[in-house]
């Protein structure tokens, strides 16, 4: 285990953002911190970052026996600020003295990580007239400029272009056997791609904390959608675990099971018995956001 978060708490005057939370994120995991606005993610983060101090609470990384625990995290915040008439290079060197590299490593360190994140061609540039997704993956950089144990990530790719995405989530897919990273987002299709395990947060409190299987295990729906050539009315009466159907017409059905694995067998022995002829059979599969709703709305 690499952090543990214990009854985790921030209050800003009569409001409370993050609602004792509690969880813990293992070494080598990438791990999604889902939820809507306003569901406490960025304070969460920040707090975790060390850049907010909880109202009560611990973080804990239980082999650092220092209590400032910051050396170890790499953070980049939803709109990271730069100096613009700096160079990635002179920004890089400025954030590496901040964290106190060695000046000989330091720039070895910048050209290694300014060749990850493809922005070696313009080391020398304005930082001003860089667009959104060269600023991001600068920001992805100084980041990972000491080589963190934890790579901490607040929204990495809400603001960008489709090719900026793309971009920031093929790195976060190479970090992955690198380091442990944690990333805020509410584009679960970004989560579905590069992460292990997901924590849901709703109005500061969690709603899931688990891997993405046993998630979509967990609220999946049991379903198969038929159509037949002849009228489907009267045809399911006492089928067993049947618990809803749905006709979109007359030939076309689908059929809700009460549990996840469900056997066929007697619908397909009663379409036989009616002699129906089966135009289309499909065992339908829910997507992790009909997963992500089914436990937002729980």
């Amino acid at each position: 285990m690499l952090a543990e978060v214990k009854n985790l708490t921030k209050t800003y005057k009569q409001h409370q953002a993050v609602k004792g939370i509690s969880f813990q994120i293992e070494k080598g995991q990438c791990v999604a911190l889902l939820g809507p606005n306003g569901a406490g993610k960025t304070t969460s983060l920040q707090m975790l970052a060390g850049l907010l101090t909880p109202t009560s609470g611990t973080i804990q990384f239980p082999e650092h026996e220092k209590k400032d625990y910051r050396e170890l995290i790499g953070f980049l915040p939803q709109h990271p600020s730069f100096f613009s008439w700096m160079t990635p290079k002179e920004f890089l060197t400025f954030a590496g003295k901040l964290s106190h590299l060695p000046k000989k490593q330091l720039t070895a360190k910048i050209d290694e990580v300014l060749e990850f994140v493809s922005l070696t061609d313009v080391k020398n540039k304005k930082i001003g007239g860089f667009s959104g997704g060269m600023k991001q993956r600068l920001g992805l950089a100084q980041a990972l400029l000491h080589d963190p144990e934890l790579l901490i990530l607040d929204e990495p790719v809400s603001a960008l272009d489709p090719n900026g995405r793309r971009d920031v989530l093929r790195i976060l897919e190479e970090l992955k056997s690198k380091m442990t990273i944690l990333f805020s987002t509410h584009v679960l299709h970004d989560a579905e791609q590069v992460c292990d395990s997901v924590i849901m947060l709703k109005d500061g409190e969690i709603k899931w904390d688990g891997s993405l299987a046993s998630l979509k295990e967990n609220h999946s729906t049991s379903a198969i959608r038929i159509k037949t050539a002849e009228s489907l009315e009267q045809t399911f009466t006492g089928i067993p675990k049947l618990t809803n159907i749905d006709y979109q017409d007359s030939h076309t059905a689908t059929l809700y099971y009460e549990e996840t694995s469900f056997s066929t067998h007697h619908l397909l022995n009663r379409l036989v018995e009616n002699r129906m002829t089966l135009l289309h059979f499909e065992k339908l599969q829910d997507s992790l956001e009909d997963a992500y709703m089914k436990v937002m709305n729980s």
